[in-house]
């Protein structure tokens, strides 16, 4: 009788490895196994994930920003006229603040580009020049005053405006109220000091209804003690309107959801406004103080210009005219160019300081933190 014999299992041939396998199992318990195994797992799909996000990131650098390329081609072509026209004269001008050490003289040679390289340089002679000169410090100083000025008295109209046609319910009412405050804006610096002339002025309108009455008349506009408020006056009138847009804009996005509950929490009109409405404000209101900061030392050029004449330099000088007056006209340019460069440099620095504070404050400012 024949019995069949099972042969004995060879350990050896298990994955085609060699016998090595059974012995390292060796006092190796069942859970320790399993976990082993989900460890190796997790490694493995670890090492996957990175190389997938590696190949992903070379897709996006490359493939993605030329398909977005060939899909944006008609919007890039749209705004490369904008991008060219601050190329061309905002930033290829920086380049010829380096006069400012020189003694930069445009008839050197029939090219006045050229006409740089062959100009002697002084260093730091014509910044000298202008610490030194009393007139440059009064200019600074009826500079830094218009600031407060408009600041103070300028900056709050456009937001209490906007606080009030918001409260309009009629839009109509509104559209007209908005068409009538921003219409100024689009005046020239000419019509506006023109009008306020046959208002304000020596033979205005208020000055001759006086003289009919048997008062004494004045005028405003020559008188230097309140030029400056003269010149806030005017500011407001002309961009008040103008500067409310931004604001409505920034309060059409507040949820009307919030003024019901606040309403139904029995806020008031005033909570209201102090709770919903200034908050929504209050991002807007940072962006636009840091930008009017760092522009506070451009009070208006051709506004202090039109006027200067009729109130004298010591009142209407500013850093603008005081460049035009001592610099460009009497072609002095390397002496216009320092002054240029020092009015930069500072505003620069007052908008990187404003947006500081902002980020204090918890704002995002002109660029975030």
């Amino acid at each position: 009788m024949a019995h069949s014999t099972t042969p004995p299992r060879d350990t050896t041939e298990r994955g085609g490895a060699s016998g090595t396998a059974a012995p390292s199992d060796a006092g190796v318990s069942r859970a320790e196994r399993k976990t082993l195994r989900k460890a190796l797992r997790k490694t493995s799909k670890t090492t996957s994930t990175k190389a997938s996000k590696k190949a992903s990131t070379k897709a996006s650098n490359g493939g993605t920003f030329r398909v977005r390329l060939r899909r944006d081609r008609t919007l890039v072509l749209m705004t490369l006229p904008a991008v060219l026209l601050v190329l061309v004269f905002n930033y290829i001008p920086i380049l010829g603040n380096v006069v400012a050490f020189q003694e930069y003289d445009p008839y050197v040679s029939d090219n006045g580009f050229v006409a740089i390289f062959h100009s002697p340089w002084v260093g730091f002679e014509q910044f000298s020049r202008l610490f030194e000169d009393s007139a440059f410090w009064d200019a600074v100083r009826n500079t830094l005053v218009l600031f407060g000025l408009q600041l103070l008295l300028f900056f709050p109209v456009p937001i209490l405006l906007a606080l009030l046609i918001n409260s309009v319910i009629r839009p109509r009412v509104r559209a007209v109220s908005q068409a009538i405050l921003y219409l100024p804006h689009f005046f020239s610096w000419v019509l506006v000091i023109t009008v306020f002339q046959q208002i304000f002025g020596g033979a205005g309108i208020i000055a001759q209804t006086l003289r009919q009455h048997g008062y004494e008349g004045f005028d405003l506009m020559t008188d230097p003690g309140i030029f400056k408020f003269l010149v806030t006056a005017e500011g407001v009138w002309k961009d008040a309107g103008w500067g409310v847009i931004v604001f409505l804009a920034a309060l059409a996005s507040v949820s009307p959801d919030l003024y019901e509950a606040s309403a139904m929490d029995g806020a008031g009109r005033w909570r209201r406004m102090w709770h919903v409405t200034l908050p929504a404000l209050r991002p807007v209101i940072a962006l636009l103080l840091v930008l009017r900061v760092g522009d506070a030392l451009t009070v208006g050029f051709e506004q202090i210009l039109l006027q200067r004449d009729a109130v004298g330099p010591g009142a209407a000088e500013v850093l603008d005219t005081y460049v035009w007056w001592n610099g460009v006209r009497n072609q002095d340019f390397s002496y216009a160019a320092a002054a240029g460069l020092i009015k930069g440099v500072v505003s620069l620095g007052l908008v990187l300081a404003a947006n500081k504070v902002a980020h204090l404050m918890g704002e995002q400012g002109v660029y975030k933190k």
